[in-house]
């Protein structure tokens, strides 16, 4: 029997120390938002909340950018709006706090199937996900300030009223989505100019063979957009499986309570 030496167990030890050391540099955000430093010390990295607060409100209204303003920033984000006065209709962002979650239709589209904001917030943002001039399913929000440059940390979103009530019923247009059909939002980074990542998260999810594991989000649900690296612009693409010769037909549009983004470089 070979004997192991006192030499050969240090070795072992330091490799062991080297491989703990390089697992715990892997986690370099916690559930918090703080940045490790690879030795289990944590530090909090200074954030900014965009939660459309700024926006003031008359109860059960919405701002839908008929002031032609262009667009609003909110924490460290800039969201645009384009309003078309000539056909009296806007795409990109709005602000609501419509309590209304029951009503199906066009004219409830300002509505999130959650009744209210994220937390104690009234406001929240609708997106109507539709480019204004080649009218495909993307929308972008751009990082302002100290937020330019670094990574975000995330992003609540939902269903709107619109779309969930659509996908569950159908409409007089419409059929109720079937086995195998599903609705999802892509968020992907950009900086420069150049894409550095994306995200996706399911809205809606009638694929799993067992019906009752089928789904509509209707709750206000975190997604992690740190992965997505350091970022200027982030842009919203939308994907549903009911589409037509004329594109996708559930109601383009998303939900945001709140944005956090990060105002300093994360230390790796």
């Amino acid at each position: 029997m070979k004997k192991i030496t006192l030499k050969k167990i240090a070795a072992i030890v330091l490799l062991a120390g080297i491989f703990m050391q390089s697992c715990e540099k892997d986690d370099t955000i916690n559930d918090d938002g703080e940045n490790g430093n690879g030795n289990g010390n944590w530090t909090e990295v200074p954030k900014t909340t965009a939660n459309f607060s700024e926006i003031e409100l008359e109860a059960e209204s919405f701002w839908n950018g008929s002031d032609e303003s262009g667009g609003f920033i909110s924490g460290n984000v800039f969201f645009p709006n384009y309003f078309d006065t000539e056909w009296n209709s806007w795409s990109g962002f709005a602000v609501s706090n419509i309590t209304d979650n029951e009503t199906n239709g066009y004219e409830n589209q300002y509505s999130a199937i959650t009744g209210t904001g994220y937390e104690d917030n009234e406001n929240y943002a609708v997106v109507y996900v539709s480019d204004p001039v080649t009218f495909e399913n993307y929308m972008s929000f751009e990082l302002t300030g100290e937020a330019v440059g670094n990574k975000v940390y995330g992003i609540y979103i939902t269903n709107s009223t619109w779309a969930a009530l659509t996908i569950r019923d159908g409409d007089d247009f419409l059929d109720p989505f079937g086995q195998g059909d599903y609705f999802k939002a892509t968020f992907t980074g950009y900086y420069d100019g150049d894409e550095t990542a994306s995200v996706d998260f399911v809205l809606a999810d009638y694929r799993h063979s067992n019906p009752d594991e089928h789904y509509i989000v209707k709750t206000w649900e975190w997604v992690d957009l740190v992965e997505l690296g350091d970022v200027d612009e982030v842009v919203i693409s939308l994907t549903s499986t009911d589409v037509d010769d004329w594109g996708m037909q559930t109601p383009a549009y998303i939900c945001i309570g709140k944005i956090i983004t990060f105002d300093e470089p994360l230390i790796y």
